[in-house]
């Protein structure tokens, strides 16, 4: 079976956003999919999980509130065809990458982009997927294949522009071919992207748990093409203002949360849903976004801050979701320096004259 998508990484993320769009535009009857399953890693305790991806349908159970309303579904994702492994299967990965594969989609994990210092490619296998997916790519170069689309999802700032740069570097050290850099430069689409969706729990072997609210924002560039239209992609014209409604509509409120969870000494074990359910912490949290937050996004002319802002309270709020503060406190001085002090200094250059006292009496608490 021909498949034009090529996905490097296994996650219950994928099977629950990207994959997920992608089988229900194929139900739709777009020409999109289906797609091979590529686990980068080589981890033995996956094997299970890359056989279920023989086109069988994968329950997401979707658990949570919408427009307030507590809501359980199931859909299924059905576009998981053929899954491989590039400690074993790399002459069939290079195969599809070369003959077969259109796109290219990716979520590596916290680490997917970590690569020893100095890697260039051999004969061997790479060790990093920057440097796996250089090899794949020179592989199709030289059979004279056209450029391919590249859609990261890791949560990197810039994602694609940054796996680009990588790729370029392991081509550079690796003494390839001039005009294959200069295909990869120019020619190949990396695109940059943000993806939304909280997946709280895994079903075996594959499947996932996961919040109605999901979103794939891909940031428009010359010779762009998203292979599906579906509700939860949206390709905008400036990436910033996505993640700026995220990092400090959803995240940020989050750190603050915990900042307080940590300064009251409150249970150790307590979740998000259970400290917002609180009148007085829930009156606090309110004032924040209204008093110190909208009114940043309204001097930046960003008019879906207050639709995004009740999505998150939503989102808060679900029944079905243990969110733990303790998780959420985890680097909280790193957290908050880009946080909190991002949306400072924002403010500074469009709201010069907005009073922040919550803001910025926890930006100066030390708390961390």
């Amino acid at each position: 079976m021909r498949t034009p998508i090529v996905q490097f990484g296994t996650s219950r993320f994928l099977q629950a956003q990207a994959d997920l769009f992608i089988s229900d535009a194929m139900r739709e009857g777009q020409s999109v999919g289906p797609v091979t399953v590529v686990q980068t890693s080589g981890s033995a305790d996956r094997a299970g999980r890359l056989a279920a991806f023989d086109g069988r349908p994968l329950p997401i159970v979707i658990r949570g509130l919408e427009k307030g309303e507590p809501i359980e579904r199931t859909e299924h994702t059905t576009c998981l065809v053929r899954g491989l492994s590039t400690a074993t299967d790399w002459t069939e990965i290079e195969r599809i990458v070369v003959e077969e594969a259109e796109q290219i989609i990716s979520n590596t994990g916290d680490g997917g982009y970590r690569m020893p210092e100095g890697e260039a490619i051999g004969d061997a296998v790479p060790v990093s997927f920057p440097a796996k997916l250089t090899k794949l790519l020179a592989a199709r170069w030289r059979a004279r294949r056209a450029p391919i689309m590249v859609f990261p999802t890791e949560l990197v700032p810039d994602n694609g522009a940054v796996l680009r740069r990588l790729c370029l570097g392991v081509a550079e050290r690796s003494g390839l071919s001039p005009d294959f850099v200069r295909w990869l430069e120019a020619d190949c689409v990396f695109a940059n992207s943000l993806v939304d969706r909280i997946v709280s729990s895994a079903l075996e072997p594959a499947g996932a748990v996961a919040e109605p609210y999901a979103l794939w924002a891909i940031e428009a560039q010359p010779r762009l093409r998203v292979p599906l239209t579906h509700p939860c992609v949206r390709v905008v014209e400036d990436l910033r203002t996505t993640e700026r409604l995220k990092l400090f509509l959803l995240n940020l409120p989050h750190t603050c949360l915990a900042e307080r969870w940590h300064v009251e000494g409150r249970p150790a074990d307590e979740t998000i849903r259970e400290i917002v359910a609180e009148p007085e912490i829930r009156a606090w949290l309110d004032a924040l976004y209204d008093e110190e937050l909208l009114p940043v996004f309204a001097a930046a002319g960003v008019g879906e801050a207050p639709a995004y802002r009740a999505s998150v309270i939503d989102r808060f709020r679900n029944p079905f979701l243990d969110h733990r503060i303790a998780d959420i406190f985890m680097n909280h001085r790193d957290k908050k320096e880009r946080r909190v002090g991002g949306v400072i200094a924002w403010a500074a250059e469009v709201a010069p004259s907005l009073p922040m006292p919550r803001l910025k009496g926890i930006a100066a608490s030390g708390v961390g």
